[in-house]
């Protein structure tokens, strides 16, 4: 991403002073972010940007595709500028919050065959599989050998 870019968020409408500051805050980070720690990241950097604001805005990028958005269970939905520009899904580790993109081209036709035999068109769908790392997984079974 340039310089320019980074700063500079690729959507439509306006772009505002909030819009820029958001895109920046995303951009400088690499892991997901919760809306309220995006906000908080944001007013410690001086900007003055409403956390409803913030919510409308990644709300905006998630339509507009430039943010992948994880919903864990029974947590706040984060958010992290997309590393691809296709469609794809993430496998999530739940101890660590590791996110790994894939894409599945098997559950791209089942999905369009399940909309086809319904009559559904403009369909969109999102896939998480939640599950433990290589190291969460060996630090869970350590953990539990010496218990």
């Amino acid at each position: 991403m340039t310089a320019e870019n980074a700063t500079t968020p690729p959507v439509r409408g306006r772009s505002t002073r909030q819009k820029r500051a958001v895109w920046a805050a995303l951009n400088s980070l690499e892991d997901f972010v919760s809306a309220q720690d995006l906000h908080r990241i944001l007013e410690d950097r001086g900007e003055k940007v409403s956390l409803a604001t913030v919510y409308r805005i990644l709300q905006a990028h998630q339509e507009e595709g430039l943010v992948d958005v994880l919903r864990p269970d029974d947590t706040e939905a984060v958010y992290r500028l997309c590393a691809r520009d296709e469609h794809h899904h993430h496998l999530v580790c739940r101890g660590c919050g590791l996110a790994v993109e894939f894409e599945a081209p098997d559950i791209e036709d089942w999905t369009e065959a399940l909309a086809q035999h319904h009559r559904f068109t403009d369909v969109r769908h999102t896939l998480e599989i939640f599950g433990l790392c290589e190291t969460c997984a060996a630090r869970q079974a350590q953990q539990a050998s010496t218990a």
